[in-house]
């Protein structure tokens, strides 16, 4: 797949979403077959439903979902010939209810996030590799037209890894680039101004300097979440998810006990998603998590994917999108609607 920064990606060698989001998306290549919509199946408190375009049954990615419960993703695990295409999955979710989105001329594409207006945004590469290391440039979406954005810098990483993962209702989007040292520098971007702003950790500097971080989701108040790099000891977190308020207040989440902890969504209540990874080695697995102020984490786990669950998307509903590998390898995309 492209080279992303998200396991989904999460965006997945772990997200992104997608996009674990790292500067890669990379998950195994295509298995066996599994079932497009598969049946829904009811634990934790969500009632689970798998989401596959029948054109790709070995890898599907769900990264975002509005409050009209449309769904932004893709198929294509991104090994050679077999490279990301981008759409989107409007209700009831039937094979009919799958519209292709893919930047005009690109190889790849991911549809990694989109507002309730109709704007989306997500990334594309003129590449499709066989090392799966790729140029990525984000993009946003307007009426069916198509724009990129890259952070304007002369420190790119090569190839140039440039990505947009949300977008919220005032058409202001986050993202990142990968610099040429190999740090994620987390930005927003406002679509109707078209100006940039760095997202930081508190007393970092504004420069090439400070730990690598990923900006992934932001709500319509312009709190945004995401995950950064932090400087620890052998055998504690690597990586914090963040959630930084309008007002410049900035919460790090981490799972107790968890090696990394990454954000990949937010919607207007403060409500975070994610996943996190406990264990290391072939012993590591991985959970999705909700988080909101005041309740703390809970894991969720697509039933036919403990331990390789991710939670790339929420709306404000609490409708999650993401997803999971199932006993065959295939990557699945998964919805889950609260129950009650």
């Amino acid at each position: 797949m492209m080279k992303t920064s998200l396991r989904r990606l999460g965006m997945t060698a772990a997200a992104s979403g997608a996009l674990a989001l790292t500067a890669a998306l990379t998950l195994a290549g295509p298995a066996s077959a599994s079932i497009a919509s598969a049946s829904t199946q009811s634990t934790g408190g969500y009632q689970f439903r798998t989401l596959n375009d029948a054109r790709d049954l070995t890898f599907n990615q769900l990264l975002g979902i509005n409050n009209a419960g449309v769904i932004a993703g893709y198929f294509g695990s991104g090994a050679k010939g077999h490279p990301n295409k981008g759409y989107r999955l409007f209700p009831s979710y039937g094979q009919g209810n799958y519209l292709n989105e893919n930047f005009p001329g690109s190889r790849q594409t991911q549809v990694t996030g989109l507002n309730d207006l109709g704007v989306t945004v997500g990334f594309w590469s003129t590449q499709n590799n066989a090392d799966m290391v790729n140029n990525n440039f984000g993009f946003y979406s307007v009426s069916g037209r198509f724009y990129t954005v890259n952070f304007p810098t002369g420190n790119n990483a090569s190839p140039q890894v440039d990505q947009l993962l949300g977008v919220n209702d005032h058409d202001v989007a986050v993202g990142f680039y990968t610099n040429a040292q190999g740090n994620n520098r987390g930005y927003t971007y406002n679509i109707r101004t078209h100006s940039l702003t760095r997202v930081l950790v508190p007393g970092a500097p504004g420069g090439e300097a400070g730990p690598s971080l990923t900006a992934t989701a932001i709500s319509n108040s312009g709190d945004v979440a995401g995950f950064y790099a932090k400087s620890s000891s052998p055998g504690s977190s690597s990586e914090d998810a963040f959630l930084l308020l309008h007002d410049g207040h900035f919460i790090t989440l981490a799972v107790p006990g968890a090696l990394m902890t990454q954000a990949f969504g937010v919607n207007d209540r403060d409500e975070v998603v994610g996943a996190y990874t406990v264990g290391s080695g072939s012993s590591a697995v991985m959970h999705g998590f909700t988080w909101r102020p005041g309740y703390g984490f809970r894991t969720v786990d697509d039933p036919h994917g403990h331990g390789t669950t991710t939670i790339n998307g929420v709306n404000d509903h609490g409708d999650l999108v993401g997803f999971y590998t199932d006993s065959a390898g295939n990557t699945d995309g998964m919805l889950a609607l609260p129950r009650g």
